[in-house]
Protein backbone atom coordinates (compact mmCIF):
# COMPACT_ATOMS: atom_id res chain seq x y z
CA UNK A 1 0.00 0.00 0.00
CA UNK A 2 1.71 3.40 -1.20
CA UNK A 3 0.76 6.11 1.51
CA UNK A 4 0.97 9.64 -0.47
CA UNK A 5 2.53 12.50 0.64
CA UNK A 6 1.05 16.06 1.27
CA UNK A 7 2.42 16.95 -2.59
CA UNK A 8 1.07 13.64 -3.78
CA UNK A 9 -2.73 14.10 -2.28
CA UNK A 10 -2.61 17.96 -2.73
CA UNK A 11 -2.46 17.18 -6.74
CA UNK A 12 -5.13 15.03 -6.54
CA UNK A 13 -7.13 17.45 -5.13
CA UNK A 14 -6.69 20.16 -7.66
CA UNK A 15 -9.51 18.77 -10.00
CA UNK A 16 -11.85 19.01 -7.13
CA UNK A 17 -11.05 22.81 -5.98
CA UNK A 18 -11.72 23.62 -9.57
CA UNK A 19 -15.10 22.27 -9.62
CA UNK A 20 -15.90 23.90 -6.22
CA UNK A 21 -14.03 27.03 -7.54
CA UNK A 22 -16.26 26.88 -10.63
CA UNK A 23 -19.34 25.87 -8.26
CA UNK A 24 -18.58 29.16 -6.37
CA UNK A 25 -17.74 31.28 -9.16
CA UNK A 26 -21.18 30.82 -10.25
CA UNK A 27 -22.79 31.50 -6.80
CA UNK A 28 -20.86 34.86 -6.76
CA UNK A 29 -22.22 35.91 -10.18
CA UNK A 30 -25.64 35.33 -9.46
CA UNK A 31 -25.58 37.86 -6.65
CA UNK A 32 -26.70 41.10 -7.74
CA UNK A 33 -25.28 44.99 -7.94
CA UNK A 34 -21.87 43.26 -8.42
CA UNK A 35 -20.90 45.40 -11.16
CA UNK A 36 -20.79 49.02 -9.28
CA UNK A 37 -17.42 50.80 -10.32
CA UNK A 38 -14.21 49.45 -8.24
CA UNK A 39 -13.50 51.40 -5.25
CA UNK A 40 -10.97 53.87 -4.65
CA UNK A 41 -7.14 52.68 -3.42
CA UNK A 42 -5.18 55.66 -1.21
CA UNK A 43 -1.50 56.35 -0.60
CA UNK A 44 -0.37 55.46 2.84
CA UNK A 45 3.24 56.06 4.24
CA UNK A 46 5.35 53.40 5.58
CA UNK A 47 4.70 54.98 9.09
CA UNK A 48 1.10 54.18 8.97
CA UNK A 49 2.07 50.29 9.30
CA UNK A 50 3.27 50.44 13.04
CA UNK A 51 -0.64 52.44 13.27
CA UNK A 52 -2.26 49.11 11.58
CA UNK A 53 -0.01 46.84 14.33
CA UNK A 54 -0.97 48.84 16.96
CA UNK A 55 -4.33 48.66 16.52
CA UNK A 56 -4.58 45.41 15.75
CA UNK A 57 -2.69 44.56 19.28
CA UNK A 58 -5.46 47.04 20.95
CA UNK A 59 -8.27 44.85 19.14
CA UNK A 60 -6.55 41.46 20.26
CA UNK A 61 -6.33 43.24 24.00
CA UNK A 62 -10.43 44.21 23.79
CA UNK A 63 -11.06 40.70 22.70
CA UNK A 64 -8.33 38.70 24.74
CA UNK A 65 -9.34 35.01 25.58
CA UNK A 66 -11.75 35.14 22.82
CA UNK A 67 -9.62 35.50 20.29
CA UNK A 68 -6.78 33.38 21.48
CA UNK A 69 -9.83 30.72 21.75
CA UNK A 70 -10.22 31.29 18.13
CA UNK A 71 -7.03 31.17 16.81
CA UNK A 72 -5.43 28.50 19.06
CA UNK A 73 -6.54 25.93 16.58
CA UNK A 74 -3.86 27.21 14.11
CA UNK A 75 -1.19 26.55 16.43
CA UNK A 76 -2.19 23.27 17.34
CA UNK A 77 -2.56 22.57 13.31
CA UNK A 78 0.78 23.24 13.18
CA UNK A 79 1.75 20.74 16.14
CA UNK A 80 0.27 18.26 14.07
CA UNK A 81 1.86 18.81 10.71
CA UNK A 82 5.60 18.61 12.65
CA UNK A 83 4.48 15.72 14.12
CA UNK A 84 3.48 14.20 11.16
CA UNK A 85 6.03 15.42 9.43
CA UNK A 86 9.19 13.99 11.24
CA UNK A 87 9.37 11.04 9.67
CA UNK A 88 12.63 11.32 7.23
CA UNK A 89 10.88 11.24 3.70
CA UNK A 90 8.36 13.85 5.01
CA UNK A 91 11.67 15.79 6.45
CA UNK A 92 12.12 18.57 3.58
CA UNK A 93 8.33 19.28 3.36
CA UNK A 94 9.15 21.04 7.58
CA UNK A 95 9.87 24.24 6.43
CA UNK A 96 7.77 24.28 3.80
CA UNK A 97 4.69 23.29 5.81
CA UNK A 98 5.67 25.66 8.22
CA UNK A 99 6.29 28.52 6.31
CA UNK A 100 3.30 28.13 4.17
CA UNK A 101 1.50 29.75 7.41
CA UNK A 102 1.53 32.97 5.36
CA UNK A 103 -0.33 31.56 1.89
CA UNK A 104 -2.88 30.64 3.99
CA UNK A 105 -2.77 33.03 6.56
CA UNK A 106 -5.10 35.60 5.22
CA UNK A 107 -8.36 33.24 4.71
CA UNK A 108 -7.89 31.83 8.53
CA UNK A 109 -8.19 35.40 9.25
CA UNK A 110 -11.19 35.93 7.68
CA UNK A 111 -13.02 35.89 11.23
CA UNK A 112 -10.76 38.33 12.90
CA UNK A 113 -11.29 40.77 10.19
CA UNK A 114 -15.06 40.55 10.74
CA UNK A 115 -14.87 40.82 14.58
CA UNK A 116 -12.97 44.04 14.11
CA UNK A 117 -15.50 45.01 11.53
CA UNK A 118 -18.25 44.78 14.00
CA UNK A 119 -15.79 46.48 17.13
CA UNK A 120 -15.79 49.46 14.85
CA UNK A 121 -19.26 49.81 14.12
CA UNK A 122 -19.66 50.14 18.08
CA UNK A 123 -21.58 46.49 18.69
CA UNK A 124 -20.50 44.09 21.30
CA UNK A 125 -18.78 40.94 19.95
CA UNK A 126 -17.88 37.35 20.94
CA UNK A 127 -15.49 35.01 19.56
CA UNK A 128 -19.43 32.97 17.98
CA UNK A 129 -19.31 36.90 15.69
CA UNK A 130 -16.17 35.09 13.94
CA UNK A 131 -18.44 32.50 12.75
CA UNK A 132 -20.92 35.41 11.13
CA UNK A 133 -18.97 35.25 7.89
CA UNK A 134 -21.03 31.78 7.14
CA UNK A 135 -24.25 34.02 6.88
CA UNK A 136 -22.43 36.86 4.43
CA UNK A 137 -23.63 37.07 1.15
CA UNK A 138 -20.24 37.31 -0.58
CA UNK A 139 -19.34 33.21 1.51
CA UNK A 140 -19.04 31.96 -2.31
CA UNK A 141 -16.39 34.52 -3.32
CA UNK A 142 -14.76 34.26 0.29
CA UNK A 143 -14.30 30.63 -0.63
CA UNK A 144 -13.59 30.60 -3.94
CA UNK A 145 -10.86 32.82 -3.44
CA UNK A 146 -9.49 30.72 -0.11
CA UNK A 147 -9.56 27.57 -2.55
CA UNK A 148 -7.22 29.75 -4.97
CA UNK A 149 -5.02 29.83 -1.85
CA UNK A 150 -4.63 26.48 -1.48
CA UNK A 151 -4.50 25.86 -4.52
CA UNK A 152 -0.92 28.47 -4.61
CA UNK A 153 -0.33 26.52 -0.82
CA UNK A 154 -0.05 22.54 -3.05
CA UNK A 155 2.02 24.06 -5.77
CA UNK A 156 4.54 25.81 -3.13
CA UNK A 157 4.89 22.17 -1.57
CA UNK A 158 5.16 20.76 -4.70
CA UNK A 159 7.63 23.10 -6.01
CA UNK A 160 9.82 23.05 -2.50
CA UNK A 161 10.20 19.26 -2.93
CA UNK A 162 10.88 19.43 -6.49
CA UNK A 163 13.81 22.18 -5.27
CA UNK A 164 15.06 19.28 -2.65
CA UNK A 165 15.42 16.51 -5.65
CA UNK A 166 16.95 18.63 -7.95
CA UNK A 167 19.71 19.29 -4.86
CA UNK A 168 19.91 17.11 -1.84
CA UNK A 169 17.52 14.47 -3.12
CA UNK A 170 15.62 12.47 -4.52
CA UNK A 171 17.10 9.96 -1.95
CA UNK A 172 15.51 11.02 1.73
CA UNK A 173 17.12 12.04 4.43
CA UNK A 174 18.91 9.15 5.96
CA UNK A 175 18.22 10.89 9.54
CA UNK A 176 17.76 14.33 11.19
CA UNK A 177 21.38 14.79 11.89
CA UNK A 178 22.36 13.99 8.72
CA UNK A 179 19.83 16.29 6.85
CA UNK A 180 20.87 19.06 8.96
CA UNK A 181 24.84 18.47 7.85
CA UNK A 182 24.00 18.21 4.18
CA UNK A 183 21.42 21.44 4.37
CA UNK A 184 23.63 23.58 6.44
CA UNK A 185 27.29 22.63 5.38
CA UNK A 186 27.47 21.36 1.48
CA UNK A 187 26.99 23.64 -1.74
CA UNK A 188 23.87 21.60 -2.69
CA UNK A 189 22.35 22.94 0.36
CA UNK A 190 23.23 26.02 0.35
CA UNK A 191 21.72 26.20 -3.41
CA UNK A 192 18.59 25.19 -2.04
CA UNK A 193 18.21 27.57 0.60
CA UNK A 194 18.52 30.07 -2.05
CA UNK A 195 16.49 29.24 -4.65
CA UNK A 196 14.22 28.12 -1.74
CA UNK A 197 13.96 31.27 -0.25
CA UNK A 198 13.66 33.31 -3.67
CA UNK A 199 11.16 31.29 -5.19
CA UNK A 200 9.42 31.23 -1.60
CA UNK A 201 9.00 35.26 -1.48
CA UNK A 202 7.52 34.71 -5.19
CA UNK A 203 4.87 32.53 -3.84
CA UNK A 204 4.63 35.05 -1.45
CA UNK A 205 4.10 38.31 -3.19
CA UNK A 206 1.35 36.70 -5.28
CA UNK A 207 -0.36 36.24 -2.15
CA UNK A 208 -0.21 39.53 -0.59
CA UNK A 209 -0.93 41.07 -4.30
CA UNK A 210 -4.31 39.33 -4.36
CA UNK A 211 -5.40 39.27 -1.10
CA UNK A 212 -4.22 41.33 0.99
CA UNK A 213 -7.49 43.91 1.03
CA UNK A 214 -9.55 41.94 -1.05
CA UNK A 215 -11.11 39.57 2.20
CA UNK A 216 -11.93 42.51 4.21
CA UNK A 217 -13.42 44.14 1.03
CA UNK A 218 -15.41 41.14 0.19
CA UNK A 219 -17.19 40.88 4.16
CA UNK A 220 -16.75 44.37 3.59
CA UNK A 221 -19.35 45.55 0.88
CA UNK A 222 -21.33 44.09 -2.24
CA UNK A 223 -18.41 43.67 -5.35
CA UNK A 224 -17.38 40.86 -7.38
CA UNK A 225 -14.63 38.86 -6.69
CA UNK A 226 -12.30 40.01 -9.87
CA UNK A 227 -13.38 43.34 -7.81
CA UNK A 228 -11.66 42.47 -4.99
CA UNK A 229 -8.83 40.79 -6.61
CA UNK A 230 -8.10 43.83 -8.66
CA UNK A 231 -8.45 46.42 -5.90
CA UNK A 232 -5.95 44.82 -3.82
CA UNK A 233 -3.53 44.62 -6.85
CA UNK A 234 -4.02 48.50 -7.36
CA UNK A 235 -3.52 49.05 -3.64
CA UNK A 236 0.04 46.99 -3.74
CA UNK A 237 0.75 48.86 -6.98
CA UNK A 238 -0.10 52.45 -5.37
CA UNK A 239 1.82 51.49 -2.18
CA UNK A 240 5.11 49.35 -3.22
CA UNK A 241 7.30 50.60 -0.32
CA UNK A 242 4.29 50.02 2.59
CA UNK A 243 3.29 46.79 1.33
CA UNK A 244 6.82 45.90 1.11
CA UNK A 245 7.22 47.22 4.68
CA UNK A 246 4.22 45.26 6.03
CA UNK A 247 4.82 41.66 3.78
CA UNK A 248 8.44 42.14 5.72
CA UNK A 249 6.14 42.37 9.22
CA UNK A 250 4.36 39.58 8.68
CA UNK A 251 7.14 37.18 7.50
CA UNK A 252 9.28 38.29 10.87
CA UNK A 253 6.36 38.00 12.46
CA UNK A 254 5.29 34.71 11.69
CA UNK A 255 9.12 33.69 11.74
CA UNK A 256 9.03 34.49 15.67
CA UNK A 257 5.80 32.99 16.55
CA UNK A 258 6.54 29.82 14.93
CA UNK A 259 10.04 29.27 17.01
CA UNK A 260 8.65 28.39 20.19
CA UNK A 261 6.90 24.90 18.55
CA UNK A 262 4.13 27.48 17.13
CA UNK A 263 2.56 28.42 20.27
CA UNK A 264 3.50 32.27 19.74
CA UNK A 265 0.84 32.15 16.87
CA UNK A 266 -1.90 32.25 19.55
CA UNK A 267 -0.91 36.00 19.87
CA UNK A 268 0.74 36.73 16.42
CA UNK A 269 -1.77 35.39 14.33
CA UNK A 270 -5.07 37.57 15.69
CA UNK A 271 -2.67 40.91 15.93
CA UNK A 272 -1.99 40.64 12.11
CA UNK A 273 -5.51 39.59 11.56
CA UNK A 274 -6.83 42.65 13.33
CA UNK A 275 -4.54 44.60 11.86
CA UNK A 276 -5.30 43.68 8.53
CA UNK A 277 -8.54 44.89 8.60
CA UNK A 278 -6.92 47.91 9.59
CA UNK A 279 -5.12 48.31 6.48
CA UNK A 280 -7.97 47.72 4.10
CA UNK A 281 -9.45 50.53 6.19
CA UNK A 282 -6.09 53.16 5.41
CA UNK A 283 -5.84 51.70 1.90
CA UNK A 284 -9.11 51.08 0.29
CA UNK A 285 -11.62 54.69 0.10
CA UNK A 286 -14.94 54.74 1.39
Amino acid sequence: MHIRNPVEWGVDQLKFAGQAMEYFGRAARDRENLRAPPPAVRHISTGEILDVLHRGLDDFAAFRSDVIFLCVIYPVIGLVLVRLDFGYEMLPLLFPLASGFALIGPLAAVGLYQMSRLREQGRPVSWLDAFSVFRSAAIGAIAMLGLILMVIFLAWLATAQSIYELTLGPAPPASLAAFAHDVLQTPQGWVMIGVGIGVGFLFALLVLAISVVSFPLLLDREVALETAVWTSLRAVAANPGPMAAWGLTVAVLLVLGSIPAFLGLVIVLPVLGHATWHLYRKVVAP
